[in-house]
């Protein structure tokens, strides 16, 4: 198979990942020898990952990094933009062009909901739309490399990956020189790319479907105790108050009528979930060293309570 290969965008991941990760023996007392080995970044010392290596452990390189994310830019055309971020491991963000853009609602034109794409090449939050984005994982933690296909939806600038959506994540076996197997790893995020129709179905099947919002939140986070605290209250009440604000937010932007009790507090699946996703993602409290928008979206991929919103909406 002959390919383009962009070259500024590799040239843009070496120069973010301008350093090796290093194996070097761990010592006892006294210099005592052991069986284990430590990770370590070449331009900080700063240790890698959370536990030890053996002698057989062979760290990927950015080089392998580079691979991925020239076979994800061949798959799209290299038509891709990428942020990185470092966390015990190579993070690279895929966005593609928004050429792949899916319109769920127009306040300008509310019948547009499941149209195809190619609607608008500009933000307009007057529009709830998303296009694929893609995550490339590669951890120090002796697991394959990952890569999965979410949305990125303008509206509420979240990112999620949808777990229900089988395809929308493969694993690429951490193997030496991934640049030979270009083929395959091209191979494998075309099929990333063919799944956004997956995607796309499951977002319309939410759109589709209505329910109670403050039901969802008590179904997702029960209630206080009758004998909670008053911190513990305030905790609940705070969140409350915060999802639905953004949920009333997302609505106003779009032309939508707020919610009160005469409406029931009635809101599309699709709308509930990114109201959760949206609250984990920005709004929650983060634990220190989460605070910066690539820690939060990789906290919010793998959130037991956005999961758990996303297969209680999609059993609706």
């Amino acid at each position: 198979m002959s390919v383009q290969i962009d070259n500024n965008i590799s040239n843009q991941v070496r120069s973010d990942f301008n350093f090796t990760v290093d194996k070097f023996p761990l010592s006892g007392p006294d210099g005592m020898k052991t069986p284990f080995y430590g990770l370590f970044r070449s331009d900080n010392g700063t240790v890698v990952g959370s536990s030890s290596v053996t002698d057989r452990y062979c760290p990927h390189t950015t080089d392998d990094v580079c691979a991925l994310v020239d076979a994800a830019g061949a798959a799209f055309d290299n038509s891709i933009a990428c942020k990185t971020h470092f966390r015990n491991g190579h993070y690279v963000d895929v966005a593609p062009t928004r050429e792949q853009r899916k319109v769920i609602f127009s306040r300008n034109n509310p019948d547009a909901n499941f149209n195809g794409h190619d609607i608008d090449q500009s933000k307009d939050v007057s529009q709830d739309s998303i296009f694929p984005r893609l995550l490339i994982r590669a951890s120090y933690d002796g697991r394959a490399f990952a890569a999965s296909i979410g949305y990125y939806r303008d509206l509420c600038s979240n990112l999620h990956i949808m777990h229900s959506v089988k395809s929308s994540t493969v694993t690429i076996r951490h193997t030496s020189n991934l640049r030979t197997k270009m083929d395959d790893l091209i191979g494998t995020f075309q099929s990333l790319k063919n799944s956004w129709t997956d995607i796309s179905k499951v977002v319309d099947h939410l759109e589709n479907r209505t329910i109670n919002m403050a039901d969802f939140i008590r179904t997702l986070y029960g209630t206080p105790d009758s004998d909670a605290g008053k911190k513990e209250i305030t905790i609940y009440e705070k969140r409350v108050e915060d999802i639905f604000n953004r949920l009333a937010r997302e609505r106003f932007q779009v032309g939508k009528p707020q919610l009160n009790q005469s409406t029931g507090y009635n809101v599309t699946a699709w709308e509930a979930l990114n109201a959760i996703q949206g609250y984990v993602q920005h709004d929650a409290r983060s634990k220190k060293g989460f605070k910066s928008d690539f820690d939060r979206i990789i906290r919010a991929s793998s959130d037991a309570v956005v999961r758990r919103a996303e297969s209680v909406l999609l059993a609706v």
